[in-house]
């Protein structure tokens, strides 16, 4: 066999090897009714859920309890269906976290009916407004 087939052949098995890890560790965008529906089904899988952060009549952020240690948080967060879920995340809050616009939490539910969040995705509007400034 020419070493070019054999490079070939170690390219194409080191680019199938990714595709299979990179769609095993895939999870799917949902909403908490999902979620929940697959724990109930006894899958654990993580899941991306899309939503924003709770507000009061006034429009501050609330829902929201710091743990005593300052390690973790839990908060209030409703989905695109409008479904208000408490979830934890056991890290400490992230910056700018109450002004973001929306959020992606990844995680799972557990047995007790709780999300538990692993990672935290914040879209803060700051960052996408336009930086032009009228000057008059």
């Amino acid at each position: 066999m020419k070493k070019l087939h054999l490079i070939s052949l170690i390219i194409i098995a080191v680019a199938l090897t990714v595709i299979i890890v990179t769609v095993g560790d895939a999870s799917t965008y949902v909403t908490f009714q999902e979620a929940k529906d697959m724990q109930v089904t006894g899958n654990t899988k993580k899941v991306h859920v899309v939503g924003r952060l709770q507000h009061n009549k006034t429009g501050e952020v609330s829902g929201i309890k710091i743990h005593a240690s300052k390690l973790m948080f839990s908060f209030v967060m409703v989905d695109k269906n409008d479904m208000e879920q408490i979830v934890d995340y056991h890290a400490p809050m992230p910056a700018d976290f109450t002004r973001s616009e929306q959020l992606v939490i990844v995680g799972a539910y557990t047995t007790d009916d709780r999300f538990v969040a692993d990672k935290i995705l914040l879209k803060c509007p700051s960052k996408y407004q336009s930086t032009k400034m009228e000057v008059r």
